[in-house]
């Protein structure tokens, strides 16, 4: 009989000691350019960093948590590829799954992506500036990876990918669902941000094509994870009494918009939202729920007036402190405040990727304080 609570059960998460990987993100990975405290327009240096909004799940996984994790992605075979591999080297994430095309000397066919970032402060808010038409992720295709492979012979206990990566090309689109079947018939189990971003659905159809993309990709997942802009962008799901700009939200009104999007997708076990109210860009209210069929929603510790460092990652640190909490079998009320507190200190870092620490992410998630450490 099994001793985990019914709703991380209801997963079927596969032993540890069946699989090589605890976490595998298919996304892309660009190179962050980063002003510091200054300004794109008006910078004299940048700062580089890597980052991805699948990538930076599994990241944390393997930097704050220990786990046993890589990356599926493609890139262009120069300088500024090996600078992003050396990146993730760094991260500690397995570079192996990473498929590398030639590179044909001035980017015409094939390049790496570029994300220039500015933090906001104040009234001023936060600025990217993404560089990444016909990258070498964007091009990687359905059949370029063996999935099975992966899947099946190396076994993966969990797979994340997203809608960003959804969103840059047909292909990638396609790619992810053969990533999420194959998954699903070897039993792992699938997360996915939808982490809707206006300007990469602009010129491919809008939200109309943003819908019809990620509704197809939510029949095969387990844990849908969004913001409530992303369930209503993405999948089509109205919040009742929220204005155009969701500068405000009314939680009961939201969560019943997460029961009514599970009803759809009864494929969903468990739903993860981030919910932030935007004062200044430095200074956020934070939080999150969750949902199972079992627990129904469950709500993190609301943060308010949060100071913000560098808002940038703080979703998918969210994303991978949620999903550590289930792969290590805690009750859904724990993953979530595990998740909170994690996006709260990797916004008080600079950099897509986390910074914190397993024992300050426990402890904040535990009630603890900023009190120095001696």
């Amino acid at each position: 009989m099994s001793t985990l609570p019914p709703e991380i059960a209801a997963l079927n998460i596969r032993p540890a000691s069946e699989c090589r990987y605890d976490a595998v993100s298919l996304g892309e990975v660009m190179l962050r350019l980063d002003p510091g405290a200054g300004r794109i327009r008006t910078t004299r240096q940048f700062a580089a960093w890597e980052g991805g909004g699948e990538y930076n799940v599994t990241r944390g996984l393997r930097r704050a948590f220990g786990l046993r994790t890589a990356v599926v992605t493609a890139l262009a075979d120069n300088e500024v590829g090996r600078l992003v591999e050396d990146l993730i080297l760094q991260g500690g994430v397995d570079t192996q799954f990473i498929q590398w095309r030639d590179y044909d000397g001035i980017g015409r066919t094939v390049r790496n992506g570029l994300n220039f970032t500015e933090r906001g402060f104040g009234v001023r808010g936060a600025v990217g500036v993404s560089d990444r038409g016909l990258t070498a992720a964007s091009q990687l295709g359905p059949d370029d990876v063996d999935w099975d492979h992966l899947f099946g012979e190396l076994g993966v206990r969990w797979l994340h990918t997203g809608g960003i990566y959804a969103a840059l090309s047909e292909t990638s689109a396609q790619t992810v669902i053969a990533a999420v079947t194959a998954a699903k018939k070897h039993g792992t189990v699938i997360s996915y941000d939808l982490n809707y971003r206006p300007s990469l659905w602009k010129s491919i159809g809008g939200i109309d094509k943003a819908r019809e993309v990620n509704r197809e990709i939510a029949k095969h997942v387990d844990v849908m994870i969004g913001n409530e802009e992303d369930f209503t962008a993405s999948l089509g799901f109205e919040i009742e009494g929220v204005d155009e700009n969701i500068s405000e939200i009314e939680v009961d009104s939201f969560a019943k918009m997460v029961e009514t999007a599970a009803a759809a997708f009864p494929n969903f076990k468990v739903v993860g939202n981030t919910l932030r109210t935007v004062h200044s860009a430095s200074d956020n209210d934070w939080g999150a729920l969750a949902w199972s069929r079992d627990t129904g929603i469950v709500h993190a510790t609301m943060r308010e007036h949060l100071e913000i460092f560098d808002r940038v990652g703080g979703g998918d640190s969210f994303a991978s402190g949620l999903v550590y909490g289930m792969l290590d079998g805690q009750p859904l009320q724990t993953a979530v405040e595990y998740g909170a507190a994690h996006g709260a200190l990797a916004m008080t870092t600079p950099g897509d990727t986390t910074m914190v620490t397993k024992a300050e992410i426990l402890k904040l998630a535990g009630g603890g304080s900023a009190r120095v450490d001696r």
